[in-house]
């Protein structure tokens, strides 16, 4: 009976609703008579008869005014029942005041009052009792054998986790079967009839309940105890969903679209480290900033960042038509203050471009983002590699300084240290140009910021890692030791604004990426938080297999921030000052002159020379694999 209701039509619930109203409207006032009387009561009185029996006409119309009708009854909420009260008082009332007007005997004052406090409560338990039904009784049974609803537990049973309970009630894919929470005072209590389980007996009420999921409603814990919990569910064969955190909820409301899958910063177990505002705005709010590479991953949470701080002028400098785009489409539907935004195709080693671009627009600060950063990539391609990253970034210094720009930052990278590869080299030798060009003026303040990988990036292995999942497997991992520094991509952003900001000229930057990740381990736990198994010797039935296919070309397991053992603490714990050995400009310039020449002719036994003199820690991991390279 129930599941056939259900599937009525949205207009027949409504009309049988409608009915039911005004059947229980004219019982309560029956009943308000007889309670008053001390017997059954039927009028005999035709003014009476047809007050009782016409006058709920008048309730219903109410109703359906205030849009009580509209609403489906296994969803009402408080909101609704409190549109009822409204209602139910507006039409006692009405009624009130057509029954004393008639002027008729036999209609006592307190009916009023019983039929006002009686149909409030007739109508509202009616519509909670319907929404007990359809959502504990009806949807629950009938979706239960028909395996449409996953069984979940709400790891969290404070505001957040009662909404998310209450949304998923309402829900036609979860079904909540309990809460896990550490509190002591609410374990073993009942919160909207479900049962708050402890954690320490999670793998039983798993078990027991056949969970398909736990839902994490916490979002206002720290990522460390989010890292924590994660680590412990990550042992059971259950998909894991949370909250974002409460800067990230709309409203502070929570609904069912707000859960998302496990992040891999969720992985990190670190907190953020509070942001200097001054530091942050100092080279960017009412500043002419430009960006390049503003549609690379850096390069764009870049502009993303510095819009929200509000500088007079944001120039998006880009190379790919596409990218620029996308970036230039997105900022400009935020862009709520109204700020300047130019979209300016160009590339960094069009040094004639660069310089009518930074002294039409008069440029305060450079973000140097533009570089090509995929190790195998540039590994196959050394020449256009050293092009792109060394020379390229030579004319933007050289433009900054001609054009008398103030702020220059460099985003470099943990491979510039003792590099392995072509690319890794590249990057430390733009570090020591600028920091060569820092000593020959004092205008330009150049800065360089060195971390490592970034979560989520173009190329990371966490996209690659999601991706695979989603189409069965296998996961590619190069080597069962491979570890990694990984960050959040806004959160270096924000720690290079504010390294960019202490900067005094040619410093160089590391930021303290926390512990180093295991890759063999990221990709078992993204297996096993997605719900699924690893497939491997122990397990030959499991969902998905890890396969190691060995080191790319200039790869190493391990990476470094640092070339020497000497840094210096700043104002901020994630930011450190490295003191770094530097090269003289009059010493740099040769060899960035037979440099160039190489790279022109495309000889890479040379480029590769020339790079080992400048980069004295630079030792190639493999031969030449340049694409274009044939031995004599």
């Amino acid at each position: 009976m129930l599941k056939k209701l259900v599937n009525l039509s949205r207009f027949n619930k409504q009309l049988i609703l409608i009915l039911t109203d005004f059947v229980v409207l004219v019982a309560v006032l029956l009943g308000s008579f007889s309670i008053r009387y001390g017997y059954w009561y039927f009028p005999e009185n035709n003014f009476i008869f047809s007050l009782i029996f016409v006058a709920p006409a008048i309730g219903c119309a109410i109703f359906l005014s205030l849009g009580l009708y509209r609403s489906v009854t296994r969803y009402v909420g408080f909101n609704a029942l409190w549109s009822i009260t409204k209602g139910i008082t507006l039409y006692a009332l009405i009624w009130g005041v057509i029954a004393f007007l008639g002027g008729v005997e036999g209609i006592p004052r307190s009916i009023v009052l019983l039929n006002w406090a009686l149909s409030i409560l007739a109508i509202g338990g009616l519509r909670l009792v319907a929404r007990w039904l359809f959502t504990s009784g009806v949807t629950f049974k009938y979706n239960k054998k028909l395996g449409i609803k996953k069984r979940v537990l709400i790891y969290g049973a404070g505001e957040a986790g009662i909404q998310l309970a209450a949304a998923l009630t309402r829900s036609q894919e979860y079904t909540p079967l309990g809460f896990i929470d550490d509190s002591k005072e609410l374990q073993t209590a009942e919160i909207w009839g479900l049962i708050v389980y402890s954690p320490d007996n999670i793998g039983k009420v798993i078990a027991k309940l056949r969970i398909d999921e736990i839902l994490i409603a916490m979002p206002a814990v720290s990522r460390a105890r989010r890292f924590n919990i994660v680590t412990i569910l990550e042992s059971y064969s259950v998909q894991v969903r949370m909250l974002p955190s409460v800067s990230d909820l709309a409203g502070g409301k929570v609904s069912v679209d707000d859960l998302r899958k496990v992040h891999i910063e969720d992985l990190l177990g670190r907190d953020k480290v509070a942001v200097n505002q001054n530091l942050l705005t100092k080279n960017i709010k009412d500043k002419i900033v430009l960006v390049t590479g503003a549609g690379g991953s850096i390069g764009s949470e870049l502009c993303r960042q510095v819009l929200n701080l509000k500088p007079k002028v944001l120039i998006l400098f880009e190379m790919n038509e596409l990218a620029l785009y996308k970036i230039d489409k997105e900022l400009l539907s935020c862009n709520k203050s109204k700020i300047e935004i130019y979209p300016v195709l160009g590339n960094v080693n069009n040094s004639k471009r660069l310089n009518k671009v930074f002294k039409y627009f008069n440029v305060d600060t450079v973000y140097h983002t533009a570089a090509y950063k995929h190790v195998p990539i540039v590994e196959f391609n050394n020449a256009e590699g050293a092009d792109n990253n060394i020379f390229g970034t030579l004319s933007c210094a050289q433009a900054a300084i001609k054009n008398k720009i103030k702020t220059f930052v460099l985003i470099s990278t943990d491979k510039a240290v003792r590099p392995t590869n072509t690319m890794g080299a590249t990057k430390r030798t733009s570090e020591l140009i600028l920091q060569a060009l820092a000593k020959t003026q004092t205008i330009t303040k150049f800065t360089m910021v060195r971390f490592g990988n970034v979560l989520d990036s173009s190329g990371s292995v966490i996209p690659l890692f999601k991706e695979q999942i989603n189409n069965g497997g296998p996961l590619t991992v190069t080597d069962r030791n491979v570890i990694r520094y990984f960050m959040t991509i806004s959160e270096a952003v924000e720690l290079v604004i504010q390294a960019g900001a202490m900067g005094t000229g040619g410093d160089v930057f590391i930021l303290d990426m926390g512990e180093p990740v295991s890759i063999d381990d990221l990709a078992k736990k993204m297996i096993k938080l997605s719900g699924l198994e690893l497939r491997d010797e122990l397990n030959p039935n499991g969902d998905i297999e890890i396969k190691y296919i060995g080191l790319r070309p200039g790869e190493k397991l391990y990476e470094e921030l640092l070339v020497g053992d000497d840094c210096t603490k700043t104002n901020n714990p994630l930011i450190m000052r490295a003191e770094e050995e530097m090269i003289l400009w009059e010493d740099l310039k040769p060899l960035l002159d037979s440099l160039k020449k190489e790279v022109i002719d495309c000889d890479q036994e040379k480029i590769r020379m020339i790079l080992a003199e400048l980069v004295p820690g630079f030792k190639p991991q493999t031969d030449i694999v340049d694409i274009l390279y044939k031995k004599n």
